[in-house]
């Protein structure tokens, strides 16, 4: 998002002054420690955001008055918020409502991770989470899920790391905010299989294991569910695609509503037992009617791999 038109206004100047004032737009990282909010940081820092780190959420108001009188030269800021400014965190919300106020536009991207991948990460740089004090890794994991609770429900975009590594995380922040003309609704559209868990950062979720499962047509259990051969085999079987039309209606009735309270990203947790057959097929269809609806759609089949 190059552009310095999307997400600003202009504010009125000062009484007795030619100042040009421009608000920018405004980013506010923050979400589970270890879970890649600094490359999520960088990322945006490489796509020419003004990146601050750590910034007390108190002084976000003063930092976007500043970049409001740079004349456009600081025209979209990011803001990295942790529990390392955990003494400042409670002003968060006060600050979030002094600038929805003065007409700031801003998202909150909320960084996740189950509680292995944490520990995981935390082990293996020998490091203690910054919550545990005298605890195990774990203590300060769930002392930090608790406090930061609120907040996660807030976000305008929940992006789980679990099973990410750093090109891939890149690659979604890259998504979602690299457009030049960026859309009023992006949606990922997530396969997934249920015997591997729920994905954390699904805003809706949908159940396939009503249909047949292909796995057990054995000349289709090799394929999975992006070949025409799955797709036709569960299209065919009765409910399947009534089920398609009427979710996607509701997903347009549901799009309307957030496009209506500026909500710009969704994601749509589609699942089958294994994550193979019936969940991918019935995504890629599922995103198809999104984008013929005008709503970018991104495809993700988080298990389809897996054995």
């Amino acid at each position: 998002m190059s552009e310095q038109t999307r997400g600003e206004e202009q504010a009125p100047s000062p009484p007795g002054g030619d100042e040009v004032v421009t608000i920018p737009e405004l980013v506010i990282i923050t979400g589970m420690s270890g879970a890649g909010r600094s490359t999520a940081a960088k990322c945006l820092e490489d796509l020419g955001w003004f990146v601050v780190d750590n910034l007390p959420p108190a002084l976000i108001p003063t930092m976007v008055d500043l970049g409001a009188r740079s004349q456009g030269n600081v025209a979209r800021i990011a803001v990295v918020v942790d529990v390392r400014g955990r003494s400042f965190f409670d002003s968060l919300r006060e600050s979030l409502s002094d600038l929805a106020a003065k007409g700031v536009t801003r998202r909150v991207v909320f960084l996740e991770a189950s509680d292995n991948a944490l520990v995981q990460r935390f082990e293996s740089v020998r490091r203690p989470h910054p919550l545990q004090g005298d605890g195990r890794i774990v203590d300060g994991i769930a002392a930090e899920r608790d406090l930061l609770r609120e907040l996660r429900g807030d976000a305008d975009l929940v992006i789980d790391t679990s099973n990410l590594n750093v090109h891939e995380l890149r690659a979604k922040m890259d998504a979602q905010f690299t457009s030049g003309d960026e859309p009023e609704l992006r949606a990922t559209v997530m396969s997934f299989g249920y015997k591997y868990g729920l994905p954390v950062d699904a805003d809706h979720v949908v159940d396939c294991r009503f249909l047949p499962n292909p796995h057990w047509v054995p000349e289709l259990r090799p394929y999975t569910g992006t070949s025409e051969e799955v797709a036709g085999y569960v299209f065919n079987q009765p409910g399947a695609k009534e089920f398609l039309d009427r979710y996607a209606e509701l997903l347009q009735l549901i799009a309307g509503g957030y496009r209506r309270e500026g909500k710009r990203y969704v994601t749509i947790a589609v699942g089958c037992t294994g994550g193979k057959h019936r969940s991918v097929a019935m995504s890629e269809r599922l995103a198809r009617r999104l984008a013929a609806e005008g709503i970018e759609t991104v495809v993700v089949h988080r298990d389809m791999g897996r054995e």
